[in-house]
């Protein structure tokens, strides 16, 4: 019975549904509002909900119903698309004032090449004789099936690979910006997105482990296939609804284009000849922290507290790492810690609770305020509360 909807198929017909629900939602978001990031989520979605098809088709009992159909010329290794368009759409997230250029569409080089080579052998079968009665024509079996398919599969594994790992590299490189320019990060460190890229990239070692095996010690069927087809669609669904539901367009308009001549610590002070920045330079930073209290702002960023001391960026990241010799995250909430600390041992807890003080001392939010506490003090806010009680 066509369609058969039992416990291999169902699972992903309902999560390819969802997936073009969120490709849908995104595509239409991008046409109205021309946020790039949305346009790359939506591709992504729309790729993997491609990709499923093979499956989600063949569990329903497609191929039994229609035994001359020509589905399988267009299964093409989505992968070279994916990595690529992961890798824009994080980029897009992270990057001031993302502008796509003509130079990206190198990045899909590949996967044009798969998809012309993909028509071109389904137009050769298609002219033979007879290919209206069969499923897979000449050189769909002779070339595509006995050799193109295992080269490929070489191909895209360290394609993929490479494109994780310039993945991985923009996103760090991004957290450590952000650390540099605000004072409260939780919010902006984009936690689901490491999560997700994390996840993907068990996929991708759970695909390669899957293949060789499938390859060199026994033949896997569709069942034992399935489980990275039912698992990439939910992982990559949790991307899309995460992409969907958080509001990214903030980081766009961020302007990380200073650069400071001293981003990190100086590990050897002694051996500077001549200071990055002024005493009075010093002095004015250190007046808007300990007397104006600039740090009870939650939004506090670089700019804000550059404009306060008729600073620029960059001079005020000179002043911070070099002279106080701390990132400016570390250094606005350090005096965050100190007046929390104030807090408690006059007893204020009795008033208000933890999040409270944490709240009237510039924190934004109970993570931030637990991770940089014990980060500072070495202990929990908890823990910390209990040694002063005794």
């Amino acid at each position: 019975m066509f369609p058969d909807f039992n416990r291999w198929s169902l699972p992903l017909l309902i999560l390819v549904i969802q997936g073009l629900v969120f490709v849908v939602l995104l595509l239409s978001r991008y046409f109205r509002k021309r946020q790039l990031s949305d346009l790359f989520l939506g591709l992504i979605l729309l790729l993997t909900c491609y990709s499923q098809t093979c499956y989600t088709f063949g569990f329903t009992g497609w191929y039994d119903e229609f035994r001359t159909t020509k589905i399988n010329y267009f299964l093409i290794n989505t992968g070279v698309a994916i990595a690529p368009l992961i890798y824009l759409y994080i980029k897009s997230v992270t990057a001031s004032n993302f502008k796509f250029k003509k130079s990206y569409w190198w990045h899909f080089a590949l996967a044009f090449t798969f998809i012309n080579y993909h028509l071109g052998i389904y137009i050769y079968d298609a002219l033979q004789p007879g290919f209206e009665n069969i499923q897979n024509g000449v050189l769909k079996i002779e070339l595509d099936e006995a050799y193109i398919q295992s080269i490929v599969g070489y191909i895209e594994t360290p394609f993929i690979l490479v494109y994780l790992a310039f993945t991985f590299q923009l996103f760090y490189s991004y957290r450590k910006k952000i650390i540099q320019y605000f004072s409260n990060t939780y919010k902006l460190e984009l936690n689901w997105i490491l999560s997700f890229l994390i996840l993907f990239s068990l996929l991708f070692l759970y695909g390669t482990i899957q293949d060789i095996i499938g390859s060199t010690y026994m033949d896997l069927g569709y069942e034992q296939r399935w489980w990275l087809n039912f698992l990439t669609a939910i992982i990559t669904l949790y991307a899309g609804i995460k992409g969907y539901f958080t509001d990214t367009t903030k980081l766009n308009k961020l302007d990380f284009s200073f650069s400071p001549k001293t981003i990190g610590i100086p590990e050897e002070t002694d051996k500077i000849d001549s200071k990055p920045y002024s005493e009075s330079e010093l002095e004015s930073v250190t007046q808007l922290m300990e007397i104006e209290k600039a740090y009870l702002n939650p939004e506090l960023n670089l700019s804000d507290l550059a404009k306060m001391a008729k600073l620029t960026r960059g001079q005020l990241s000179e002043v911070i790492n070099s002279g106080f010799g701390k990132n400016f995250n570390d250094f606005v909430n350090e005096y965050r810690v100190e007046a929390c600390k104030t807090m408690l041992k006059a007893d204020k807890h009795q008033q208000l609770s933890l999040l409270g003080i944490a709240q009237e001392c510039g924190f934004n939010s109970k993570a931030t305020f637990n991770r940089v506490f014990k980060k500072l003090t070495n202990s929990s806010p908890t823990e910390y509360l209990k040694t002063q009680l005794n």
